[in-house]
């Protein structure tokens, strides 16, 4: 188990310039490898400002994918510099350039003749890159930085901006591209979705767990002393008994879920506990508000 000392250092790095760079860099890759290397050879089309650039490839030709990709995000990146932190702007623009440059180098075809499997495989590589580059403070560009302006000035959602995007996208390409080519890069878009979906869980879930018990002191210590969370003791009173009594309310990491669990049953075998998924949790000792 890490000290908060180290705890606090990792999360210092996380929000830091070079983790950031770091995977901007890979995520940028992972994308541009599924757009290159198996949505390319199959004609699929993908989502957002890359699915865009890939349609007006197909459709216009005269520049490469990645050339495509640069200009389109050159007015959209003008309204980033207008409306968002100066901060995101630049990670945005360095996702931006080396997806550009990644879309332009990569040479390789992945030996994939069902296009079933290439649906599968890019849907779960591009979602992988772009779960990553969500995890940054800045994006690549294109459609994310629409989103987020449509957030920060309209209240928008992102997932409500990106499905409208991405809905007009592919009517454009129902109106130009074979219609089977477009279903298959419907149903690749969802693999898409359920990988950036697992890949934000998995970097960022947490736990949020209530225990209504007789020994509350008990477990609170124990909660400070083995698993180093913080405790918010609540008032409660049964519905039925009236009975009034504390309860112990903590956030923990999926990790430690299991460790807490232990620790209750132990003090308290009668207890009553309750464990819910807090996948957005801000505060001290776990993730920092993201600010653009």
């Amino acid at each position: 188990m890490l000290s908060p000392a180290l705890e606090e250092r990792f999360r210092k790095i996380t929000f830091g310039i070079p983790w950031n760079l770091f995977l901007l860099t890979l995520g940028s890759w992972l994308i541009a490898f599924s757009v290159k290397a198996i949505a390319v050879p199959h004609g699929l089309l993908t989502g957002g400002m890359s699915g865009l650039g890939l349609l007006v490839y197909y459709i216009v030709g005269g520049l490469t994918p990645g050339q495509w990709y640069f200009v389109l995000n050159v007015p959209v990146f003008v309204l980033g510099w207008v409306f968002i932190s100066k901060r995101f702007f630049f990670y945005s623009l360095y996702g931006m350039v080396v997806s550009a440059l990644f879309l332009d180098m990569i040479t390789y075809t992945m030996p994939i003749q069902d296009v079933w499997l290439a649906v599968l495989a890019c849907g779960s590589i591009l979602g992988v890159g772009a779960g990553l580059t969500l995890r940054t403070l800045g994006s690549t560009g294109g459609s994310d930085i629409l989103a987020v302006i449509c957030k920060e000035k309209l209240n928008m959602s992102i997932a409500t901006f990106e499905f409208w995007f991405n809905f007009l996208v592919f009517v454009v390409g129902f109106a130009w591209l074979n219609p089977h080519i477009m279903l298959y890069s419907i149903a690749m878009t969802f693999v898409t979705a359920v990988a950036i979906d697992y890949v934000m869980r998995m970097f960022g879930e947490r736990e949020m767990v209530l225990i209504i018990t007789d020994y509350p002191d008990a477990i609170v210590q124990g909660i400070f002393d083995r698993l180093d969370r913080g405790v918010t003791l609540l008032e409660g009173r049964g519905g039925y008994t009236g009975d009034r009594r504390q309860v112990v309310l903590t956030m923990v990491t999926s990790v430690q879920l299991k460790r807490l669990e232990e620790l209750v049953y132990t003090v308290d075998p009668e207890a009553f506990t309750i464990m819910g998924s807090g996948f957005r949790v801000l505060g001290r000792g776990f993730s920092s508000r993201k600010v653009y």
